[in-house]
């Protein structure tokens, strides 16, 4: 597993990043060659810890927020584990299937059920009108097709208030 290890405004200390590699090894009887990273940030007195784990066309991604970045660094491997565990069948397919075998699984493979479809007209926007638009329907994404590239997206609201754009990649 490669380990990339970030930090923002931080320095990351090298004892944490070899306690990273030690939690991460657990993570290798799942994935055959995985990239991981991990984004340390501070947030006033506590510190922001942001796992991503991409493997095999999956990308498992949980964030924490503690006092203690090692505590979090605990609490993330929980949960990609569990993230793991929750879509087992799906998951098979794409990483190792024997790591699976001695693994117990706490909730049960739940289908996925569309609810509902709707159907929208892909009319061209800025990325500005999108926003707005999404705004206006008081929604937390809204997808166009982007008038500068005529390619569908999607703007999104974040956790901090700030909005994000998604971009389709060949």
């Amino acid at each position: 597993m490669k380990l990339n290890v970030i930090g923002r405004k931080i320095t990351v200390r090298p004892s944490f990043t070899e306690k990273a590699e030690q939690k991460l090894k657990k993570l290798d009887k799942f994935f055959d060659d995985a990239q991981t990273e991990i984004v340390l940030s501070p947030q006033g007195n506590r510190i922001r810890v942001e796992m991503t784990v991409r493997a095999g066309g999956v990308v498992f991604r949980a964030e924490e927020e503690c006092d203690d970045a090692l505590t979090a660094l605990d609490s993330l491997e929980e949960v990609i584990v569990r993230q793991i565990r929750r879509n087992k069948t799906r998951l098979e397919r794409r990483l190792r299937a024997a790591s699976f075998d001695d693994y117990p699984y706490e909730e049960e493979d739940a289908e996925y059920e569309v609810v509902r479809t709707k159907r929208i007209p892909a009319k061209p926007l800025t990325v500005d009108e999108a926003i707005l638009q999404m705004n206006l329907v008081g929604h937390q994404f809204y997808m166009f097709r982007n008038a500068d590239t005529n390619q569908i997206n999607v703007v999104y609201c974040r956790k901090n208030g700030d909005y994000g754009l998604l971009e389709p990649e060949d």
